[in-house]
């Protein structure tokens, strides 16, 4: 399974592909937004309602994005070329390529505050935040600090780079078999520990404990919009990984294993955050702050805190660079399948460009962070807005459009696994992918990008 008569690079197992589309999925979306969310949206309601949204939303659209790879063994653009017919549906797969550009832009430069923060807990500097208000302070000056965010997204991005030049199989896939493990079992240590505190039973009713009386329509949007951005849909990440997978792999399969580890690192993620923060009495809805102004303070007062610190960071490097590897792949697809360069040719330009357009980005909080772009937003949040509040939804959208309208299912159904034993999933997903998607999918652009954008 390394190749196909067309010459075009394979995953080297099935395996290798689930992992490398896990990897993809599982990203600072699931370590470090699941949680804030979860604490900002009343605990277990808000888990148990993200889990229906991935099997209502973000397993269809998934399935669709992997066939149409398969189906055509082509990067988005040259996808849509064929299940579009060209002309306008085309620009369904411009839109990819450009969201995958964008989101790793700025993605970038967070995945570098991982980097830099798992250097100050070596260093020693994490460890000696005993409060809030010192965690506040030390995440301002470390994100302040011009030098040090553009040296961490060039080391991040460099990183990237180096990995993706190694091919599909020898670079992504190999090194998504070894990171993906590792990520798992920081996870499990982090829980043991966690689970072990005094007080963590406060923590363990809160995440799993549904309270539906602070449950809106708005927690269910909140969760749709999570579960859509944290599965990677929408930015041609699972179109590009579904291209190199071979007829003889199962789809259906392969989508069920894929969606089931991604939900599983954002569960066990919270329940390695909740009962820790409670242990020490601190309470989890501090939003986007949960991360670097609440953890290290939670890690500080632990026996071994230091030790516990790093590992944490760790993880969240990890998730970044796993999922840094699948954007970056996005843009490779298209250039060596539409122009025909040769992978280091294309890994060095785009990874070059892509740094260069988080630059603005990592300077969004210092030098240029009273530089507004359009309504009062710096260059990082306007990305950030962007691509995940439009761009994302309007392709999976127009995905779910062109596949279940325009292209027809009957053409793609034989993608899905013919031995199965779940033959009825076939008809769930054709349903969802032609009416619920599409509907779901409208409502949260007309949320996020509408109401929130005109309503403070």
């Amino acid at each position: 399974m390394n190749g196909s008569k067309s010459g075009r690079e394979h995953w080297g197992s099935k395996v290798g592909f689930v992992f490398a589309a896990a990897g993809s999925a599982i990203g600072l979306g699931n370590i470090w937004k699941f949680p804030y969310l979860t604490g900002q949206h009343g605990g277990g309601a808000f888990v148990l309602i993200y889990i229906i949204c991935i099997l209502v939303l973000g397993l269809p659209i998934m399935i669709a994005e992997i066939v149409i790879g398969r189906h055509t063994e082509k990067d988005p653009v040259g996808a849509f070329k064929i299940i579009g017919g060209g002309g306008r549906w085309t620009a369904v797969g411009y839109l990819g390529v450009l969201s995958g550009f964008f989101i790793l832009s700025y993605y970038s430069v967070v995945g570098g505050w991982t980097l830099g923060y798992i250097v100050k807990t070596i260093t020693g500097v994490v460890g000696g935040i005993t409060d809030t208000s010192s965690a506040e302070a030390v995440f301002s000056a470390f994100i302040k600090n011009p030098v040090e965010m553009v040296l961490y997204h060039f080391l991040f991005m460099a990183l990237t780079v180096w990995i993706v030049l190694g091919g599909v199989k020898n670079g992504i896939e190999k090194w998504n078999k070894f990171l993906l493990p590792i990520l798992f079992v920081i996870i499990i240590v982090l829980i043991v520990r966690g689970l072990t505190m005094e007080g963590a039973s406060r923590g363990l009713a809160f995440y799993l404990k549904p309270d539906f009386s602070r449950v809106t329509v708005f927690t269910v949007i909140e969760a749709l919009g999570q579960c859509f951005f944290s599965l990677s849909l929408g930015m041609g990440a699972m179109i590009t990984y579904g291209s190199y997978l071979s007829k003889s792999d199962k789809t259906l399969d392969s989508s069920l294993q894929i969606a089931g580890l991604d939900t599983m690192a954002a569960f066990l993620s919270g329940l390695a955050i909740f009962p820790a923060v409670y242990a020490v009495g601190m309470t989890p809805a501090k939003g986007p702050g949960l991360t670097f102004n609440i953890l290290p303070v939670v890690f500080s007062r632990m026996a071994y805190g230091n030790v516990f610190a790093l590992l944490f960071f760790v993880l969240l490097f990890i998730a970044a660079l796993t999922s840094a590897m699948s954007l970056l792949e996005v843009t490779v697809a298209y250039s060596t399948d539409e122009k025909g360069w040769g992978r280091r040719k294309s890994v060095l330009i785009f990874g070059s460009l892509i740094f260069l357009l988080g630059i603005p980005s990592s300077l969004s909080f210092n030098v240029l962070s009273d530089v507004k772009i359009f309504f009062g937003l710096t260059f990082f949040d306007f990305m950030d807005k962007l691509t995940t509040i439009y761009m994302l939804p309007v392709g999976g959208l127009l995905i779910a459009i062109c596949l279940g309208w325009k292209y027809g299912l009957r053409n793609t159904m034989h993608e899905l696994d013919t031995d199965t034993g779940l033959q009825f999933l076939k008809k769930i997903w054709a349903f969802a992918i032609k009416y619920v998607s599409p509907v779901i999918l409208v409502l949260i652009i007309l949320y996020f990008g509408v109401y929130r954008m005109l309503v403070p």
